[in-house]
C-alpha cells in the first residue's frame, strides 16, 4: 500500500463497499461497490465490515479526529464509531480480529440519493448533498438535522468546507457552484463559468482559492477573497 490516502469509487451493478487500511504511514481508504463497508489493514487483510448499506455507497468521509466514519446509502447517511479500529492493527489477537465498529446514528431527511458527505473542520457538523437538489447540515453529536439549504436547480454532486468552517461550497448538475454562509444558510455567491455539470469542489489550504471540476472537461480556479469571487 502506498504511503498516502487512496479513494476510489467504482460503479458496478450489485456491490457497495468501503475499506479502510489503518496504520501509519500506510493508511488508505478505498470505496467500491459491495452492499457492505469494510475496514482493512495495510496488508489488505480485512479488519472490519460495516454492514447495513443495502444500496450504493457513493461517498465516505472521516471526521477530523478519525473516530467517526460517515457513509451514505440512498437517501440516508450512517455514522460509525471507528475509534476502536483506527490505528489498532497491532493489537489484533491471534485470530486476527479486533473490536468491530459501532453504528452511531442513521441520518434521515433527504428524499433522493445522497451523493456526497463532508465533515466540518471542527468535526461537529456533517454536510450532505443529494439528488433532491438540497444540502443538509447535521449535528454529529446527536444525529439531528440542523438545516436544509436550497438553491440549486440540479443534483448536488459535491460539497466542501472552507478551512475556517464558515463557508460551504457546493457543486451541482445545474452547472454552477454556490457558496453558503454556514451559520445562516444564506447564499453568498453563485460561480458561473462551466458549460456542463460541476462534479467536484475543493478549497486550497489557505481558503483563498476554490478549485472545481466539471463534465465540460475543465478544472477552474476561483479567487475567494472577502466578497470577491472570481475566476482565475
Amino acid at each position: 500500500m502506498k504511503d498516502h490516502l487512496r479513494l476510489h469509487l467504482c460503479f458496478c451493478l450489485q456491490y457497495a463497499e468501503v475499506w479502510l487500511f489503518p496504520g501509519t504511514p500506510e493508511a488508505g481508504l478505498s470505496a467500491s461497490y459491495y452492499n457492505t463497508s469494510g475496514l482493512n489493514n495495510k496488508a489488505d487483510e480485512k479488519v472490519a465490515t460495516l454492514k447495513g448499506h443495502s444500496l450504493w455507497v457513493l461517498s465516505v468521509a472521516f471526521s477530523p479526529d478519525g473516530n467517526t466514519l460517515a457513509g451514505d446509502r440512498q437517501a440516508t447517511i450512517k455514522l460509525w464509531d471507528v475509534s476502536n479500529v483506527q490505528g489498532k492493527v497491532s493489537e489484533m489477537n491471534e485470530n486476527r480480529t479486533i473490536a468491530q465498529p459501532k453504528e452511531k446514528a442513521i441520518l434521515k431527511g433527504h428524499t433522493n440519493a445522497v451523493w456526497v458527505v463532508a465533515f466540518s473542520p471542527d468535526g461537529k457538523t456533517l454536510a450532505s448533498g443529494a439528488m433532491d437538489k438540497t444540502i443538509k447540515l447535521w449535528d454529529v453529536a446527536n444525529g439531528k438535522e440542523r438545516a436544509t439549504i436550497k438553491g440549486h436547480t440540479g443534483f448536488v454532486y459535491s460539497v466542501a468546507y472552507s478551512p475556517d468552517g464558515k463557508t460551504l461550497a457546493s457543486a451541482s448538475w445545474d452547472e454552477t457552484i454556490k457558496l453558503w454562509d454556514v451559520a445562516t444558510g444564506k447564499e453568498q455567491a453563485t460561480l458561473k463559468g462551466h458549460r456542463e455539470w460541476v462534479s467536484s469542489v475543493a478549497y486550497s489550504l489557505d481558503g483563498k482559492t476554490l478549485a472545481s471540476g466539471s463534465g465540460d472537461k475543465t478544472i477552474k480556479l476561483w479567487v475567494i477573497a472577502g466578497n470577491e469571487k472570481q475566476k482565475k
